[in-house]
């Protein structure tokens, strides 16, 4: 198991490995060979940033058979998606804020995170494991209220992508099996949603596949796999918890 994380240490931005809580730094990009170093560091000395820079999150809307039976809702022929901008880009530990111009309800939303590893596009679902470097955690929090509270235009855009809205990592794990993940939220230490992998109706490979044969995706870009039942509005002071093991735990105040 290797897992991957990007970090503030001593004024600069570094990369490395993860093993406990020693992180071995490594030079380079992350995604095209980078080379280890001799130098190590302890976790508890650095800063903890999201684990790559996205040009884009893409983020899936009715992937689980369970939700959609609770919402009166029928697979989807393609991947319903939206996408997430890179304002919205939050690492574990910083506060998800309550916008400025919203006081309506914010959920959280529990997902898988599959991080492309190397330029995709038009790719098979047998070929789509050689463009994914690894799998992340994933909140998408959503401002609930906005989505229709217009009826002449659903509002995806604003409602997902308020600053401090795309929440992802800690780390990047690369030797993760997708069959047999469960993803757990929990809020203020109670958890709230609990599902698997196989609930998806279309699995991370067939995810990669279809979005790569509508828009070419980035090293360093995440698909966030859509989240299950239980997703509900968080409070000021509330401490949100996604937790995909062996992945880790991705934990962020809500003010």
């Amino acid at each position: 198991m290797t897992q991957w994380l990007r970090f503030s240490h001593k004024n600069s931005t570094s990369i490395g490995t993860l093993d406990g809580d020693v992180i071995t730094v490594y030079s380079g990009d992350m995604f095209n060979a980078p080379t280890p170093t001799d130098e190590k560091v302890n976790l508890g000395d650095v800063a903890v940033l999201t684990p790559c820079d996205p040009s884009k999150i893409v983020a899936l809307w009715n992937n689980s058979r369970a939700l959609a039976e609770k919402q009166e809702l029928t697979k989807p022929e393609h991947p319903l998606f939206f996408i997430k901008t890179p304002n919205t880009h939050l690492p574990t530990g910083q506060a998800i804020k309550q916008p400025a111009t919203y006081d309506g309800r914010v959920i959280y939303e529990a997902e898988l995170g599959v991080v492309i590893g190397k330029e995709c596009s038009n790719v098979t679902v047998e070929d789509a494991g050689n463009f994914v470097f690894g799998y992340t955690c994933v909140n998408d929090v959503t401002a609930l209220s906005l989505l229709h509270a217009d009826p002449s235009f659903p509002q995806w855009a604003r409602a997902k992508n308020f600053d401090t809205f795309g929440v992802y990592g800690p780390v990047i794990d690369t030797d993760v099996d997708t069959s047999k993940l469960t993803i757990r939220a929990e809020l203020n230490g109670r958890e709230r949603q609990n599902y698997t992998t196989d609930d998806m109706f279309y699995s991370p490979l067939e995810i990669v596949s279809l979005i790569s044969q509508d828009m070419t995706l980035l090293p360093g870009d995440i698909i966030a796999c859509g989240t299950g039942p239980g997703a509900l509005p968080m409070k000021s002071g509330a401490t949100i918890d996604i937790i995909i093991d062996p992945i880790g735990r991705l934990s962020n105040p809500f003010e």
